[in-house]
């Protein structure tokens, strides 16, 4: 019978819900604020893990760089936290990396919706001319 889950992705899965604790609780650092915690990818070998996150407060792109900054430079720390938790031989060093995916995709709704709304403009015209 085949596993359900690689080990990478079960590694991946301790590691978010890890992070997500810790960075709400441990975390003292201010231009971090609040943290979601997208997504995490561990590579094959497991020595290392990306970590995809937004920021909940952080509206400019400098407040989410200085953000990221933080939390790169906050990742030796993390890291040991893993490693006092997780029981594990290596524990992965983590990469933060903003996640564009929601601001995207955001932009997009916004162009189908004003897309859509200047089609019924449109028919809603000629119909009225007929």
């Amino acid at each position: 019978m085949a596993k359900e889950f690689s080990r990478t992705d079960r590694l991946a899965d301790a590691l978010q819900r890890l992070l997500a604790h810790a960075l709400q609780f441990e975390v003292r650092d201010p231009r971090v604020g609040m943290v979601n915690i997208n997504e995490v990818v561990v590579s094959r070998d497991l020595s290392y893990a990306k970590v995809y996150v937004t920021f909940v407060d952080r509206d400019t792109d400098q407040q989410r760089q200085e953000a990221l900054h933080a939390l790169n430079n906050a990742a030796g720390f993390l890291r040991s936290l893993a490693a006092k938790q997780l029981d594990i031989r290596v524990t992965p060093r983590l990469q933060f990396i903003f996640d564009e995916t929601s601001t995207r995709g955001q932009a997009l709704s916004n162009l189908i919706d004003k897309a859509v709304a200047s089609d019924r403009a449109h028919h809603s015209d000629e119909s009225s001319d007929e």
